[in-house]
């Protein structure tokens, strides 16, 4: 059941520090366990429930009667409208009418996993009616998993088409990773992006590719076949830079006269960057190594974006903008804070700046909404930043070390998510098949 309610702190209830709420009383559209069917009409709300969604999300209204008749524009517009980042979200369950609350709110795309996937598919009786149907159509496993990962692809699709028809394939993107089983193999991702391209078949999806050293040809080679990429797993400043290469130099090899329709965002993980940085400080253990821990991640992103500019700017890239050419977009992710003693907006506050995306999970989303910061926060400080991140390899820590083993890990989390959950998938249809007899 939805309830409209006042209070001085909505949604989200903090145990960091430095989080900021305002004095002045919101008023909140609690979903908690609720599935959103919504209308607006002019500036009413008007809810119809259904039960199960899995997160509240706020929405807060003005008190012009103090019954918070009129909807008001939530953080997300105002940093989409005034800063140019847009907000995504980092998740994806059945029922996908869950997200719409979300995009009223604001959210401007969505971007999925393996490690989502196995979540949602393996905690949710939302799958059992197709994944009967499925097996017993004789599909085998693997096509199991893929037919009910792009069904629920297609349908955030479809949400997210208004979006991505008013900003002409600026926005409105819904994301979906090739097997994380391909990392280490070239030509097989260029193979399952073509087929799940193929497959999917909305032209507002992004197959996201890792940014792993095999699949760094495999970025240049799909990008060329005029397919719109999410490379992920980015941990680096110079994987980043070959990522950058690899987007231009399929561009360049597309032969496409209108290169307009193929865009590519580029993920940079954040916060897991701290988890690593933060735990070789402490080794250290010095006073200047301690004060250093929470800085790391935020410095090289400041710097990631540094580059970014630098590498979207004179000849080359002016050469291909007469053909069309969209930047591709720095996507801040991993944007939850692993530490509770962090602020919970440490990863999307600073992170501000134009032709930026930042995708975020539920704990990072309602905590934004509720008290982020909104202003361009990404170059204030380049100086400093480049301060930190030499003061860091001075200490000792090998920047090299830090992207190549956040990489390994993020690879092998998303591979033990997949196997994990074809292995449940089989057990359900051996049980199925087996009652079926």
């Amino acid at each position: 059941m939805a309830s409209i309610c006042k209070v001085s702190n909505p949604c989200f209830n903090s145990t960091s520090y430095g989080s900021r709420s305002s004095s002045t009383p919101k008023f909140v559209v609690n979903l908690r366990n609720s599935t959103f069917n919504h209308s607006l009409s002019g500036s009413k709300l008007s809810l119809v429930i259904n039960p199960s969604i899995r997160a509240s999300l706020c929405v807060k209204c003005s008190q012009a009667d103090g019954n918070g008749s009129s909807v008001k524009r939530t953080t997300l517009h105002h940093l989409y409208e005034t800063q140019g980042q847009s907000p995504w979200y980092d998740n994806l369950c059945r029922p996908v009418t869950d997200l719409i609350p979300l995009i009223d709110s604001g959210v401007r795309g969505v971007t999925s996993n393996p490690a989502i996937f196995q979540k949602a598919i393996s905690t949710s009786n939302a799958y059992n009616d197709q994944f009967r149907e499925l097996v017993q159509a004789g599909k085998d496993i693997d096509s199991v998993y893929w037919e009910l990962v792009v069904k629920d692809i297609q349908d955030a699709c479809k949400l997210f088409e208004t979006i991505f028809d008013k900003t002409d394939g600026g926005d409105g993107y819904v994301s979906v990773e090739v097997s994380p089983r391909l990392a280490d193999d070239t030509e097989g991702t260029v193979e399952a992006a073509k087929w799940l391209h193929k497959k999917v078949e909305r032209s507002n999806v992004y197959i996201k590719i890792p940014a792993t050293a095999p699949c760094i040809p495999s970025i240049k080679e799909v990008i060329s076949l005029g397919i719109s990429v999410n490379v992920t797993l980015i941990f680096s400043l110079s994987r980043y830079e070959a990522v950058i290469d690899a987007y231009l130099d399929g561009l360049e090899a597309s032969g496409l006269s209108d290169l307009s329709r193929v865009t590519s965002v580029a993920s940079f993980f954040v916060s897991r960057v701290d988890t690593l940085v933060d735990k070789l400080l402490e080794k250290i253990g010095t006073l200047e190594a301690l004060d250093l821990r929470g800085k790391a991640a935020n410095a090289q992103a400041a710097l990631a974006y540094d580059l970014y500019q630098k590498k979207f700017s004179g000849p080359r890239w002016e050469a291909l903008v007469k053909k069309g050419a969209k930047k591709q977009r720095l996507l801040w992710a991993s944007t939850s804070v692993k530490n509770p003693a962090y602020p919970d907006t440490l990863y999307v506050d600073p992170l501000i700046g134009p032709d930026t995306v930042s995708t975020m999970p539920d704990q990072a989303l309602q905590a934004f909404i509720d008290h982020g910061s909104v202003a361009r926060t990404i170059d204030a400080n380049l100086s400093e930043a480049e301060g930190i991140y030499s003061a860091l390899e001075k200490l000792g820590i090998d920047w090299g070390f830090v992207g190549s083993q956040l990489e390994l890990e993020g690879v092998d989390s998303f591979k033990k998510s997949f196997d994990s959950l074809l292995d449940s998938l089989q057990e359900k249809a051996n049980t199925l098949k087996l009652v079926n007899l």
